[in-house]
């Protein structure tokens, strides 16, 4: 494979892109822990067009398998995320308790079109993320919290029963920098 040239990366995301691809070598999954790592890696943890084209280069992979996997995979973003991640829940339960209505609240609240929303159906993913960066807005199709619905994962905290109050409250305490 030709090299490709990756003007966008730092000589510092090509070096990590360059240990993690010989720390995987060989392995099973290798591609998955790759993208898994420079993901991490990175300050608004997604992975940028550029270093997918040159995980590509160096892994030998075809550059559309990698593009693939991570748009296959929920836990891959290819746009940057921001500073908190407020994840709502749109499984059934968590629909019937009113889910749709804390979506709309949030976004609402942090600035976020109502376009946006408006633009997508029931069963679309949803990631939006403010002009400043501090807050990233997503969806998932169900938690498996069933029970406890509706839920609300704010940085990586479930919460459950969640209302509008809760949910303001929460997202406050985050503007404010708790």
């Amino acid at each position: 494979m030709q090299n490709v040239a990756s003007p966008g990366l730092s000589a510092k995301e090509r070096v990590l892109i360059d240990q993690e691809v010989t720390s995987h070598e060989g392995r099973p999954g290798a591609l998955l822990g790759i993208l898994e790592a420079v993901q991490a890696a990175n300050a608004h943890k997604y992975l940028s067009m550029d270093a997918l084209r040159y995980i590509a280069d160096k892994t030998g992979t075809p550059p559309a398998r990698v593009y693939s996997a991570a748009s296959f995979f929920a836990l891959f973003n290819l746009f940057p995320q921001g500073d908190n991640t407020i994840c709502v829940c749109r499984g059934t339960a968590c629909h019937t308790r009113g889910s749709r209505d804390l979506l709309e609240k949030v976004c609402l609240d942090l600035g976020l079109g109502s376009q946006d929303l408006e633009s997508t159906s029931e069963a679309d993913k949803l990631a939006l993320t403010t002009s400043d960066q501090k807050f990233t807005v997503r969806t998932v199709a169900c938690f498996g919290q069933c029970a406890l619905a509706p839920v609300v994962e704010i940085n990586h905290h479930i919460l459950s029963h969640v209302n509008e109050r809760t949910l303001q409250r929460e997202v406050g305490a985050l503007t404010r920098g708790r």
